[in-house]
Formats: C-alpha cells, structure tokens, sequence
C-alpha cells in the first residue's frame, strides 16, 4: 500500500525530521505531499556562496540538508512531494528514482494544461523550453538513498514543484548553482489553477508510478471557504467553524445532556486512599491534571495511590476544542515547583510517576526547562522511580525538545490526539506533521515514546487505523486511545460513543502493527495504567534508535 498524507505546510525541519524516521523505522511506503514557509536549503555538496541575501532579511529561514543538488528554495505556492518508498539496493535504482519523479510531474503538468515539459540532459528537474532559447525549470529534484531492509534501499526527499510561488524568492540564490537559466512556475507560464487541483493531478500520477494497487489516503485539512449556506455558517463560532470544514456537522453530535452508556459511567469512590492523596498534592500546592482535565478515572487512579502532577501552571496558551485546562493568561513559573513534585513522589512512594504541562507559548523555551528540571529533581529524590512525561510540542523548536530528551525520563509522551483530518478542528494551534516530528525526534534520542488520541469526534476508524500505522512508523511504542467526552456545552460535540468490542478490535490491529504496547478502552487516558502500558512496551520490544542522519 502507498499511504499518501497531505500534511498542508510543514517546516522544512519537521518534514526533514519526519521522512527520515519512516524511512528507518517502517518499510511501508508513503508519500508525503506539503508546502513549505519560506526556506533556502543547501545540499550536502552545495556552495554555500549561491546564497546571495540573508536569508532572515527576505523572511526565509537557511537549512543544510543531506540530499544531493546544490541550494534551492521552498515556499507557499510550491507543491513539494516526499516519497519514501523501498527500491532495490543496486547504483541504477537512484537514477531510476529521479525519472520516475520527472515522469510524474511531467504527465501532472500535462493533465493541467501545460503540455510539453521535459527533462533536461545535463540538469535533474523538469523544464519548459528545454532544447528552446529561453529554458526555465518547473520543478527542482533532489534525492538522496538511505539502507532498508536487506537487499532494499528507503528514498529520502523528492520533488518541489513551483504552482503559485513567488519567483523572486529565487532571485537571492542561484537556483540549483545553475547561473544562466530562468525559473518558472505553473502561473507564469499562464495556466491559472488552484494548488488543490495540481495536487490532485499530481497524487493521481504518483499513485500510478509508486502504488502497487492498493493507496490509503489521510488529510489535514487546512481550512476551506464557507460551504453554500455560508451566511449562516460565517457567524458560526471557529470552533464549529473548523468542524464543519473537516466534513463533520457540528449539529449532528449527541446531546450533551443524553445519557451515557453503561461502560461511560463511573462510580465515586472517594475512600481513605483517595482523600490521603488529595492531601498531598494540595499541601504541596500542586495541580494534576487529573482535577484540571475532569478525567473519568480520577476515583480508580487516586484510589490507588496513582495520580498524573501538571506542571508550569494551571493556565494554557492554547485553546483546543476537547480540554477543560484554563485557558487565561498565565502566570509565572513557580521556580520551586519542580521540587515539590519530586516531594509529593517521595511521600507517596511512587514507583511510576507520570508529568503532564500546560502549553506555555508565552515562554521562549515552551516550558520546556522546567520539564527538565522536575525529571532531575524526582530523580534525585527518587532514584527508583521511573519518570513518565506528557510534553506539549514546544511549536517544534528542537532546541527545547532536546532540553526535554536530555534529562532521559523514561517514557516521553506526546499526543496526536486526533485524526490527520480533524487536526485544526480540535487543536487548531498544533499539527499532526509536527506532533510525528516530536516523536521522531524523541525515538531518534533513544527513548521510549508514546501518543494517544481520542475517538468520537468525528472520525472513521480507517482514519484511527491509519493514525496508528503513522505513529508506528515514526517509532511509538505505546499508543493510549480512549473515548472522546465533552467537558461542556463550549466544547466540541461528541458525534458518537465507540464500543467495547470496538476499542478491543484496535488492539488487535495495534499488534498487527506492530506495536509493542495499545491500551484502548472507552475510559482510557493517556496515563491510564502507565506503568503496566511501560513495561509491556518494554517487553515488547521497543526498537532501538537510529540517529537521525
């Protein structure tokens, strides 16, 4: 199967992130279809004097890659395709890799209008007017071979193909080191289409040259026009808004005063145990998310002596359409608050301690030090404790990530939290290519990842069944999904309560995948049974890294 996902735009440094983990951690092949914001990327043999302008002055970011070619640009407009696909291990499979690309944009222009185009002898890409007095290139192609399984090679990077960007941006470079050729684009040339159209053309030729028969398709959606009706649906709160866009009918979900089944009610239980717990945490003036969130399993998990500390406040930057956290401004950070939560540990004697944070976007790190400092400071206080965290994607800076993966706790946690089509629609201010690119780079490190999602928000289960291939392909080890439900009437509406024997099939297909560990239930959560879920990861085998190269 070829798993075609349109991600919309992805930093460079995401997607480069990205394709290298799939490359190496799945034989799958994918096809990934995105935009870029604006970047100039060198080659691994690029000049670097073909940068003519500060990059940061035209608002571009530089970044070095490991592809071949010389310096290029990406940006809005361009429509850039990664396919990751196994090849034979043999010196004519990356000459045959680059024509197979050509081929693909060269019938893709065709089939929008713009016949004619072809390649050029001495130059990879794709031109107009080759052989002609005035040729300019279409499209930019840079590959580059990584090992796969035995007898097989994984390809890295692909195609940039200009639809609607702005050709000036290749004016500050010299496009490909080649100094005496113009660059073009789909509108310069006079065909007037829309992005969407090109890439549909495009995922149709690709799906003939890289698929064998069977493609499974998933997409982010990124926001449309008002659907006909608009005048009504334009005064629509974002929320709804956003919905309704990713193809859900906001009016269609459940009543939020309908009564739950019977496998959604819990009894209160709020013996010695529980009440002892409350103590602590209060005492020690903390938070859990356990309280900021309403989780269902509050009574079975305090009952037990087991409770998830949240960290960096009580007040989240973002305002996702499932959560409950407190969505003011936030305050300062405690700077004894890692130690009181490595307190709370020690008095409670846990074995298993599991960190969650509020996003904190206002913070130049995204709270990412203090992470860092809560896992060292249960450590010094609880050397046998083995620390969980649940990180926020600190807007995939990597430095601060890798504050985070410095201090080794032993399970990282992020979630992707939703289908790739309902990613703006629940959590408007992340993103399903960036929340992969945070596991990647957390596998990469050598540690022990972990994501869940939710189900009941509109979503089909090829969609979950596919999220959870993603995820496995970027290296988790412990996927947590449980039911969707809706804290109030502000909220996103449930569109359905999934089943027992439903969750219980996503098991079987998590093993089927491969995953070492699924915990899939309708009650539960991301640091439901954690501890369990850690060890059966562990002895499920978690891969061990390959450094990103």
């Amino acid at each position: 199967m070829l798993r075609i996902r349109t991600l919309g735009s992805v930093p460079f440094h995401e997607a480069f992130v990205l394709q290298h983990a799939v490359a190496q951690n799945t034989d799958a092949d994918y096809l990934l279809v995105l935009q870029h914001p604006h970047v100039f990327t060198l080659g691994a043999h690029a000049d670097p004097s073909h940068v003519l302008t500060d990059p940061e002055s035209v608002g571009a970011a530089l970044e070095r890659t490991d592809r071949g070619g010389d310096v290029t640009y990406h940006g809005p407009g361009q429509l850039v395709a990664y396919p990751i696909i196994s090849v034979p291990d043999a010196l004519s499979s990356g000459p045959a890799h680059v024509h197979r690309l050509e081929k693909v944009v060269i019938d893709t222009l065709a089939d929008i209008g713009l016949p004619g185009a072809t390649c050029e002898g001495r130059y990879p890409g794709v031109w107009i007017d080759a052989e002609g007095p005035a040729p300019r290139k279409i499209a930019a192609i840079g590959v580059r071979m990584v090992r796969g399984s035995p007898g097989q090679r994984r390809t890295l990077h692909g195609v940039a193909l200009n639809v609607e960007c702005d050709l000036s941006m290749f004016g500050h470079i010299v496009p490909c080191g080649i100094s005496d050729r113009a660059v073009t684009s789909v509108r310069a040339e006079g065909i007037d289409v829309p992005m969407a159209t090109v890439v549909e053309a495009f995922i149709a030729r690709a799906a003939e040259v890289f698929g064998t028969g069977v493609v499974g398709r998933q997409d982010v959606i990124m926001g449309a026009s008002a659907p006909a009706g608009g005048s009504q649906v334009s005064i629509e709160r974002p929320l709804l808004r956003r919905l309704r866009q990713a193809g859900v009918a906001p009016e269609s979900g459940l009543e939020i005063s309908q009564r739950k089944p019977e496998w959604l009610r819990v009894p209160v239980r709020m013996g010695k145990e529980y009440l002892s717990l409350g103590k602590t945490v209060h005492d020690l003036g903390l938070a859990t998310v356990c309280e900021e969130a309403g989780c269902p399993n509050i009574y079975e998990c305090w009952s037990q002596g087991t409770a998830t500390f949240m960290i960096n406040g009580e007040r989240c930057t973002r305002a996702c359409g499932f959560c409950q956290v407190d969505t003011r401004h936030p305050l300062a950070l405690s700077p004894d608050e890692p130690d009181r939560v490595a307190r709370a540990v020690e008095r409670m004697g846990l074995g298993h301690a599991v960190v969650t944070c509020v996003a904190r976007d206002d913070l130049q790190d995204g709270g990412a030090g203090a992470m860092a400092q809560t896992i060292t400071a249960i450590r010094e206080r609880s050397p046998g404790t083995t620390v969980e965290v649940l990180i926020s994607d600190c807007r995939g800076d990597a430095g601060s990530l890798e504050t985070i993966f410095a201090a080794r706790p032993d399970v990282l946690n992020h979630n992707i939290e939703t289908v790739a089509r309902l990613q703006r629609a629940v959590r408007p201010s992340a993103g399903y290519a960036r929340s992969l690119a945070v596991l990647a780079r957390a596998g990469a490190s050598g540690l022990v990842t972990k994501s869940g999602l939710m189900v009941g928000l509109g979503e089909h289960e090829d969609e979950v069944l596919a999220t959870m291939a993603d995820l496995r392909a970027v290296g988790v080890s412990i996927i947590t999904i449980g039911q969707y439900l809706r804290p109030s009437s502000h909220h996103l509406p449930v569109s359905r309560y999934w089943s027992p024997e439903e969750f219980e099939h996503l098991k079987e297909i998590g093993a089927e995948l491969g995953v070492p560990h699924v915990e899939a239930s309708p009650l539960t959560r991301s640091s439901y049974h954690a501890r369990d879920a850690a060890a059966a990861a562990t002895r499920g085998g978690h891969r061990q890294p390959v450094p990103l190269s």
